[in-house]
Formats: structure tokens, sequence, C-alpha cells
């Protein structure tokens, strides 16, 4: 087998895959569909647990707990971690169908609601609204209809800037038939509302109307009762693998502190792989020191996991949630819908947010539908990550689909992605009108539009090669300086010593590079499409905005770029980039035209000198010794795969 060149870090060296083939000693079955399942079983095939729970409480290094296809409305609770990659404790899908773990109940006893006030003039002739009455022996310590979104760290929020209405919802939810009703702050206003709930203050009762004012008996009504569907109750074990379990609507509020349908609870060296979580309220996985309250432990491994083709789906907040986790494989997962609590001003918004990741490699992931919040944002001290051969799909109202957060030593390598239709989240009535030539002679553009491919916030030496960037509302790459944010004996960052290496940017609504600096490179990128003064550095001031001849000339950058005028589509539905001639003229006079030199058919794109950190394509496969292609693929023309 050839050597895995996605794997190789930006320092040179390759990742650490620790995983090795496990022996188990014992194996524990659990059955909680078979009639003659039992607790008090032997956990034998021939006599099976009822519950996982049963088994968690008896597995220990080398055991294998093989769950059998049902419903199982419990937390998991491991007792107890592996001693190592050789004798780790899993628990993993049988293989007879889906095993899903809810962190619901589900109801059938239902009233009509009265005795509350609606709106003035509102005809409630044809008007349902059900009641039901909360059973106490359901939460068993929890009942997340008592308690609101936020959790206790609410020092980063500003609230001046942000509705707190999300945050101060409950965290318990109503599912009608696998999805989750809205909320609503007053009950009155389910009279404006279908598929609704209110929860009274004293989270005893829920009302709730359907969609179509249907009656609750005639579908499958359920109430989260729980906050997670698989945690160890005690921090620290380790050496744990799920596998294939379906994990869904879990009570969890929003971060910090970070814990998820699926938690590690500060352990290390946990293997997540084949799991589906959906429709958590807070975050769906999460793996690494929980919260930065904790006392800093000497020697402490954090992170060290694996999470890999997992699909998870509408996480409240967060997806993938790691504080101070190195280390850690994230690859060929699918995560899609996160942000539907539109919580962004939590600052823990993302597909998946890391603090502090160190040597990790995020790879072949497929990103989609992120609303209000980023695909992958990486905070503060991140060193020697590599993000590779990942697709960043529709960001809905996103700033960045990328984020890279105060990071000041080491370098970060962002290659072979595909980044699609980020569209910025900003208030478009606050964007200036500049009628006639009023703005044609300003000193500096306004602040306010955003939607960025990549944005690095006082981040230094980051490098973003081979990459393929379409459709973003502000531009591809936006960086800035960030001086005082610092701790004891640490500097602000610079953002400066950026490399931007042989990247295709597509159709970029401002720009397609904005660097703060002129400390910063530029070389081999292909620029499709793009509109007058797409190549920017601000300061020192005046910003400069500039096309690719002047890019050159005056800053020396992109001796070998290339301008085009062709048409890129991306179909996220059937996987497919499509690179054309393009249907249309580019608008401009001919002098001007002529001296931009664009390229029109895809064919006729030259080769360039592969950057030296990226010595494959998308997909993998070498480069080789010659020239390639800008952007991620060894072709660019036609219809390409991009799955």
């Amino acid at each position: 087998m050839g050597k895995d060149l996605q794997a190789i870090l930006p320092d040179g060296s390759s990742f650490e895959f620790w995983e090795r083939e496990c022996h188990y000693g014992r194996t524990l079955y659990v059955d909680g569909g078979n009639p003659c399942a039992s607790d008090e079983n032997d956990g034998s095939a021939e006599k099976p647990f009822k519950t996982i729970n049963r088994a968690a409480g008896e597995a220990g290094p080398g055991t294998r707990v093989r769950i059998h296809a049902g419903v199982y409305r419990e937390c998991v609770r491991p007792a107890q971690g592996g001693t190592g990659p050789e004798q780790m404790v899993s628990y993993e899908a049988f293989g007879d169908g889906a095993v899903i773990l809810k962190a619901s109940e589900q109801v059938t006893d239902f009233t009509r609601s009265t005795g509350w006030r609606l709106p003035a003039g509102t005809d409630a002739s044809g008007l349902r609204i059900w009641a039901h009455r909360l059973d106490p022996d359901m939460f068993r310590g929890y009942n997340p209809f008592c308690s609101v979104n936020i959790l206790h760290d609410r020092l980063f929020i500003e609230y001046d800037k942000t509705d707190m209405t999300p945050y101060l919802n409950r965290r318990g939810c109503v599912f009608c038939d696998g999805k989750p009703l809205k909320q609503v702050a007053l009950y009155n206003q389910m009279a404006k509302e279908a598929g609704t709930y209110w929860v009274e203050h004293n989270g005893q009762t829920v009302h709730f109307r359907l969609e179509n004012d249907a009656d609750p008996a005639e579908h499958l009504i359920e109430l989260t009762v729980r906050e997670q569907c698989f945690a160890p109750e005690v921090p620290f074990l380790s050496f744990i693998r799920v596998k294939g379990l379906i994990c869904e609507q879990a009570a969890t509020g929003a971060p910090v502190p970070q814990r998820g349908a699926i938690s590690a609870f500060r352990g290390h060296h946990w293997v997540i792989e084949d799991c589906e979580v959906n429709w958590t309220g807070g975050v769906a996985i999460d793996v690494g020191n929980e919260c930065w309250h904790h006392e800093m432990i000497p020697g402490q491994l954090i992170g060290y996991s694996v999470i890999r083709r997992c699909r998870i789906r509408d996480a409240g907040v967060c997806g993938i949630a790691g504080l101070f986790a190195e280390r850690m494989l994230i690859e060929d997962n699918l995560i899609e819908g996160t942000g539907w609590q539109r919580m962004e001003l939590s600052w823990e918004a993302g597909a998946i947010k890391l603090h502090n990741s160190v040597n990790g490699l995020f790879r072949r992931n497929i990103f989609k539908n992120t609303l209000r919040a980023d695909h992958l944002w990486l905070d503060c001290g991140n060193e020697n990550n590599r993000i590779t051969g990942n697709l960043f799909l529709h960001g809905i109202q996103q700033r960045e689909a990328i984020f890279i957060e105060c990071t000041r030593d080491g370098v970060n390598l962002i290659d072979n992605n595909l980044f699609w239709d980020i569209e910025g989240r900003f208030d478009s009535s606050r964007i200036p009108a500049e009628p006639g030539s009023s703005g044609w002679y300003k000193l500096r553009e306004n602040d306010v539009v955003n939607g960025y491919a990549v944005y690095g916030e006082g981040t230094d030496r980051l490098h973003i090669s081979h990459n393929l960037i379409g459709k973003c509302r502000y531009g591809g790459y936006y960086a800035k300086p960030v001086s005082f944010r610092m701790g004891f004996g640490d500097r602000g960052g610079t953002s400066r010593r950026a490399k931007i290496f042989n990247n295709i940017f597509y159709e970029c609504g401002e720009a397609a590079i904005t660097f703060p600096t002129a400390d910063n490179t530029a070389e081999g990128n292909l620029y499709l499409n793009n509109p007058g003064g797409y190549l920017r550095v601000m300061y020192p001031e005046p910003e400069n905005c500039l096309n690719l001849p002047a890019w050159r000339e005056f800053y020396g950058f992109d001796r070998t770029g290339q301008n085009g005028w062709m048409e890129l589509e991306v179909s996220a539905d059937d996987g497919k980039l499509t690179v054309n001639e393009s249907r249309t003229e580019p608008q401009g006079l001919p002098r001007q035209l002529e001296r931009l030199q664009l390229l029109r058919k895809p064919e006729e794109i030259a080769t360039v000198e592969p950057d030296p950190l990226v010595n494959c394509d998308f997909r993998g496969n070498p480069h080789g010794a010659g020239k390639v292609l800008p952007g991620p693929f060894m072709v660019l023309q036609g219809e390409i795969d991009i799955h």
C-alpha cells in the first residue's frame, strides 16, 4: 500500500495513527426486542441483556458489546474504559438493523388545552391546542423543560448584539413524527402559527399545536427527557469505541461546557465511527476537555480521538466540539443542518469547533447547509493542522466557511478543498447607498459585507493551496490582525506570511483575496469571473483594489497567476462539478479586456508549479514530478465527480 499523502502534516511528519486490531476476550449481547432478553440474564448470545446500560455496567477492557436492532430509550453510561489500542471497550451495532438511542420518551396522554387567553379576534373554531402533563418519573434528576438553553458560562455573550430568545428558550423539545415543533415564548403565539409548543413556567406542562391542527393521537409524539445518549458519568474514561449507533433528540444545552449527545467526557483515544446523531439541542459530539474552568492537569491527554464516517444532522449549535483536543482525526463525515438554534453569538457555533487544535487531520468531510455558524472553526493556538479533501457547501447566512482564530505559532494547511456558496451574515440595510459617482473616491470600503471561504483573525503563516473557492458573498480569503488579544508573555496576531498558492477563485462578490498588509504571498492562482478590484491590500491606508496585472506590478504577486471567464457549477445533490465555456461575455472596454488576457476555454488553463507542502490532489492521488493545474483536481473541464 502506498504512502497516505493526505496524512502528511504541514511540518512534513505523518499523522500518528494509533489504532490497532483489537482483541476481545469477551462479548456481551443486548437485544431489547427479544422477548427472552432480560437484565437478569448473563449477556450471552442465547441470553442477551435487555438494556445497553446493563452491559455498560459490566464491560471492561477487551470487551465488545454487540447491540441488536431496536429503539433504546436510555442514556448509555460506560463504567470502564479500555487500557490501550488493543484492549478497548467497544459498543457496536450487531448489524441486523438500526440501533437507535433516543433521549426522548413517547407520550400518548393528551387533553385539550383550556383556560388560556388567545389574541383578540382569534377565530378559535378550527384551532386545536393540546396539553400534556409531564410525568416526573420520566426525568430522573434532569428536566430539560425546567432549564433554559444557555449553560453556566455566559461571559462571552454580547447581549446588545443578539436576540436572546433562543438562549432563554427551554431545552426540552416536542417532536412530532421525528421532527421538532417550534418553541414560542407565549401561549397566545400558538394561535398565530401551527407546529409550535409552549412550556408552562414550572416546566411541568407543555402545550402544543400540530401542523394542520392535527390530532396527536394519530402521530408519534416524543418529548426530550435526557441530556445525552451515550456519555460516561465519570470523566477520563478512554479507549472506547462507539460504532454504528444512531443517537437522537438529546436535550443538550448551548456550550460551554461542551456536552454532546455522544460524549467522551474528557477521555482520550475514543473511536466514534459509522454513527448518526440527529436533532440535538446544543452539541452532537464532544471530544475535548469540556470546559476551560476545569483545573489543568499536568500531562493530561486531551483528544487523540477518531470521528469517522458519521452523519451528524441538525445539531442546534455545534456538531463536533473539542476544547484543547490534540491529534484529532476527523474524516469522511457528513455534517449538515448545524445551527438551527441561531445561537452564533455564544461563540461556539460550528459544524466543527475545536480550541487549541495541534497535529489534527480533517479530511474528506462534507459540510452542508450550516446556518449562521462556521463549517469549521479552529479557535486559538492551532498548530500543524491539515484540512484537506473536504466539501464546504452552502453556508446559510454564514460569515465564513473556515475560521482560524488567534493562531500565532506554526503553520496550518488548507488544501484541496471545494468551497461553494457562502452567503454571508450581515444586515443588508446597513450597506451605504452610493448613488452615481459618490463611491468612486472613498478611501476605504465599508465593513458591513462578509461571507468568506477562509477568514484568518490574528492568524500568522496560514497556508491555503490548491482549493476551489466559488460564490462567496465577499471573498475567498480575508484576514485582519488582532493586536490586543494576548495572555501573559503572549503577543498579538499579525495575520502575516499567509501563502495563497494555486487556488481557483470563482465569482467572489467583492474580492478574491484581501490581505491586511503586503507581508503575504500569492502565486499560481486562477481568477475566474471576479469583479473589478478583486485583489486587495488593506494597509497602509488607503487600501489598494487591484486586478491581476496591477497585483503583479505593484506587489510582485501571482507571477504565474491567470485570469479567465468560464462557467462553473456545483450540484451538491449529484456530487458533480461542471466546468464549461461561459455562455455570457465579460463586460468591459475592449482594450481593458485585452490587458486582462482572459482565458475562455478550460483547456487553455496553464499548469503551475505545485505547492511544496501539497503533493496530492483532492482524492489523494500524487501530483508527480511535473506541473499541475491550479485547484484541487487533475482535470478541469467537463463534469467532475466531487463525492
